[in-house]
């Protein structure tokens, strides 16, 4: 049995191992760096430094790592050792409070949208002191930010501390004007992490999922998720095992884990966190992401983080679920009495009117090439967005609106029809698993980002543009000479102006396409659609007002997304051709010879030829036709030498011309594939992979 309480973020220099191994003044110091934003000076780092190597050490750490977050979606780590020369010959163990504070990574190696260029290399990381440094395979793992030579951000911890900064901001100016002085404001999030569970032994004989992380060819295999069984249902034993360590190394680093269990489709899993500051709780999920891979490989599993390793079946989202907190108290809660707790409904208005305005930016932060097959079915949000409220703060915002009072709802006990059950107040919303950002609660819960994706990225995105309508809210109430009408005034107006991003009902109805395109709301499904928007002139304005990226910034990000969106489609695209030459259209041949040579056989010995085994061959060379003709296509589509004008224009080609050719490919050879037998095909089948783990 494990002692969960003696085991829980053992390996992390919190704030509990900090009070006893720092002196007082020392740790005084430091927490106010954490809680209010103070500059760290370099003798106080030093005491910092030498107290987290000692303890690093007495935990078996030899070297020391800044880990960040750059813009190539996965972490970095350079590792140095703690030792120092002695003119003896011996040596001793040192860090000092520079080598905590800053570290000199080649800036140039990562994605930088040219910021920076090969003969610009320098590049700086920083100690993020308010997410904790940890001890990981013998290393001291100091979490950081990642910028240029020049100060730009090249990384996505940045960025998301600047929006916790700017919000801070704004929250306070509202507050304020309710007679409230806060010390802290902070996003809390917990972002649920859906991921596959395959058997090593079946990846390594798919190239499509070691090269791309997803399947580029299958067949459906005859059962699915159509008998809805595999949710919450019974965890197998090997499963069960990897999430039982699973459980316990997250523990090791503090990290919240508390849910898990079975997802929709077969192989597919879930784990959820307890709510954490958004910026601990990106570090956790970068972790997160890491251990499963490590600890999965070391039960003979993979983990498959992509968005949609397999077609016809639930891909993975992570959903991100967002709330606001002031000293501790979430804002975002209604309370029992929504329609009269006017400082809950100014919150709830600047995120309506948010999410209206900057629809294109939610999208943005939600796109990648992966998630472009996930988005639009399968419980997976549409790419419109739209807000779920539920119908009581529907009803309050029609109330408010139209001058109505809200009589309310009482509480309806839940009756079930069996008396032993128990009785139960039943929640005034339902939940709705089409709506890409929908309240359940007392936060928001932002479905549509993948399960691959950091965190940072979409809370960037909601704090900067909830921040900027708490901004343009407080902008008018402070100069107020009677708060509580203009308040009122407020609120309605946002709410009048913005209701059409409100919507209860189904997403995936073809109802709602149309009307969404009747309300104004943006249908963005592809990524180089979608992109556009990170360097339209609002958006610009709006990130440089609040100063979380610059222009030059966005700019960078812009090429870096699309450029990955690029790279992404034409390597799928060259293993799509590996595979058909080496895999697909071999195995045909082969059954197509056999099934030739059978029929020569049965005529030689004058023996009928059932109309069944001509169609089958006819069948088998129609196929094989068919694929050698659109293999030349996806072949010159995929053409490397192609000069394009700008990166849009080949982001266009890549979604447009790239990716249909592969589609196209794929009918062909996944209808072979029902047709050769399983000897001769050699790929493991979709049967295969989604039910190796027992």
């Amino acid at each position: 049995m494990t002692d969960v309480p003696a085991i829980f973020a053992s390996q992390v220099f919190n704030d509990t191992v900090m009070k006893t191994k720092l002196p007082d003044d020392i740790y005084k110091a430091l927490k106010r760096t954490i809680s209010l934003g103070k500059h760290l000076n370099l003798d106080v780092a030093n005491v910092v430094a030498a107290a987290m190597k000692d303890w690093a050490v007495e935990k078996g750490a030899t070297h020391f790592t800044h880990w960040f977050q750059p813009m190539n979606g996965v972490t970095a780590e350079k590792h140095d050792s703690f030792i120092s020369p002695e003119p003896n010959g011996t040596v001793i163990m040192e860090f000092s409070g520079k080598e905590l504070v800053r570290g000199e990574p080649d800036a140039s190696s990562f994605p930088s949208g040219g910021l920076r260029a090969t003969f610009e290399a320098r590049g700086y990381t920083a100690w993020d002191p308010t997410s904790y440094a940890f001890v990981k395979d013998g290393t001291l793992y100091i979490p950081t930010a990642f910028c240029s030579y020049t100060g730009e951000a090249l990384d996505k911890k940045t960025p998301l501390l600047r929006s916790m900064q700017a919000l801070d901001v704004q929250v306070k100016r509202i507050l304020k004007l309710f007679g409230k002085d806060v010390v802290h404001v902070d996003t809390t999030v917990g972002a649920e992490q859906e991921y596959f569970l395959i058997d090593k032994s079946v990846y390594a004989r798919r190239p499509d999922l070691v090269y791309c992380g997803r399947t580029l060819f299958g067949a459906a295999p005859p059962k699915g998720q159509e008998l809805e069984d595999h949710y919450f249902g019974s965890i197998k034993p090997r499963v069960a095992a990897f999430m039982k360590e699973l459980d316990e190394q997250l523990w090791r680093f503090g990290i919240l884990a508390k849910t898990k269990h079975n997802e929709a489709a077969p192989a597919q899993h879930e784990l959820a966190p307890v709510f954490a500051s958004i910026n601990i709780a990106a570090d956790h999920n970068q972790l997160t992401m890491d251990l499963m891979k490590t600890v999965a490989d070391k039960h003979g599993l993979v983990c498959l983080l992509h968005e949609k390793p397999f077609a016809g079946i639930n891909g993975s989202g992570k959903h991100n679920n967002w709330s606001i907190s002031a000293d501790g108290v979430n804002l975002l809660d209604p309370g029992d009495t929504p329609a009269d707790n006017a400082q809950f409904l100014v919150f709830l208005a600047a995120v309506i009117q948010a999410v209206d305005e900057y629809q294109d930016l939610l999208r943005v932060s939600a796109a990648s090439a992966g998630n472009d097959h996930r988005l639009g079915g399968s419980e997976a949000p549409p790419a419109i967005i739209s807000m779920f409220l539920g119908e009581e703060l529907t009803e309050i915002l029609s109330c408010l609106i139209n001058g109505r009072p809200y009589s309310g709802k009482e509480k309806v006990q839940m009756e079930i029809g069996a008396t032993v059950l128990p009785h139960f107040p039943k929640d005034n919303t339902d939940r709705n698993r089409t709506s890409p950002f929908a309240f359940t609660g007392n936060k928001f819960e932002f479905r549509m980002p993948g399960s691959a994706f950091s965190v940072s990225e979409p809370n960037i995105v909601l704090n900067t543009i909830v921040a900027e309508e708490l901004s343009r809210f407080a902008d008018v109430l402070e100069k107020s000479t009677d708060f509580h009408a203009d308040l009122k005034r407020v609120i309605t107006s946002a709410i009048r102006k913005h209701r059409r991003i409100i919507f209860n009902g189904d997403g995936y109805s073809k109802d709602w396409e149309d009307e969404a395109a009747r309300r104004g709301l943006l249908n963005l499904p592809t990524t180089p659609q979608a992109l556009p928007a990170l360097t339209d002139a609002k958006n610009i304005r709006l990130f440089k007002k609040h100063g979380v990226l610059s222009e030059t910034e966005l700019r960078s990000r812009y090429e870096i997304m699309l450029e990955n969106y690029c790279k992404v489609i034409r390597i799928e695209a060259k293993t799509m051709l590996e595979m058909v030459r080496k895999y697909a259209l071999p195995a045909g041949i082969r059954w197509q010879k056999f099934l030739a040579e059978s029929l020569s056989s049965l005529r030689a010995l004058s023996v009928p030829v059932p109309d069944d085994e001509r169609n089958m061959l006819s069948a088998v060379n129609s196929l094989i036709g068919e694929i050698m003709a659109r293999l030349a296509i996806l072949e010159s589509a995929s053409d490397c030498s192609r000069n394009f004008d700008s990166a849009q224009e080949e982001g266009g080609f890549a979604c447009g011309t790239i990716l249909a050719a592969m589609e196209e490919l794929r009918l062909p050879v996944d209808k072979l594939e029902r047709m050769v037998p399983p000897d001769l095909w050699q790929l493991p089948s979709y049967g295969d992979i989604l039910y190796s783990v027992n």
